[in-house]
């Protein structure tokens, strides 16, 4: 059996004298561990175990609140940020919705990375009827006219 194969088993490995197949089965080893563990297979391996589970499912045209970490001090409080989404962007760990809101008359929106930690929880406020994907429209709306309607069936 070839030594360079990766289904070798160390104790198969035949050699003139035992020093040789320490080394040769060493070398097999070190050769089939960095095989398998490519810079993308780490990288998708720290993603995968970032990314929060208990997540809802989130549509463009919900009211949603998220509740925002923010520390003052030495101390931590959890803020709420309420408004509709009218953005998604990207998916896997750099997922991000962006959420407008009015505050004292004024258009506010923030982007928020759904799996950051600074990101306490999302909770969907309720569901909206719309048949866009991007909802900047909303920005140049005045009053009611910014109003979404509800979605029902999900």
């Amino acid at each position: 059996m070839d030594p360079q194969t990766p289904d070798a088993e160390p104790q198969s490995v035949e050699a003139e004298t035992s020093s040789d197949s320490v080394t040769a089965t060493a070398a097999t080893v070190v050769k089939i561990t960095t095989g398998k563990l490519s810079a993308r297979a780490l990288i998708d391996a720290f993603e995968a175990a970032q990314l929060k589970s208990d997540l809802p499912e989130i549509y463009v045209g919900d009211t949603v609140k998220v509740g925002v970490r923010i520390r003052e001090g030495n101390k931590e409080r959890v803020q709420p940020y309420e408004g509709v989404v009218i953005a998604k962007r990207h998916g896997g760990l750099n997922q991000t919705i962006t959420v407008r809101r009015i505050f004292q008359g004024i258009g506010v929106e923030r982007v928020f990375m759904l799996h950051s930690p600074q990101v306490a929880s999302v909770k969907v406020e309720r569901r909206g009827k719309v048949r866009r994907a991007k909802l900047f429209y909303l920005r140049d709306r005045v009053g009611k006219a910014t109003r979404v309607k509800q979605r029902f069936d999900r």
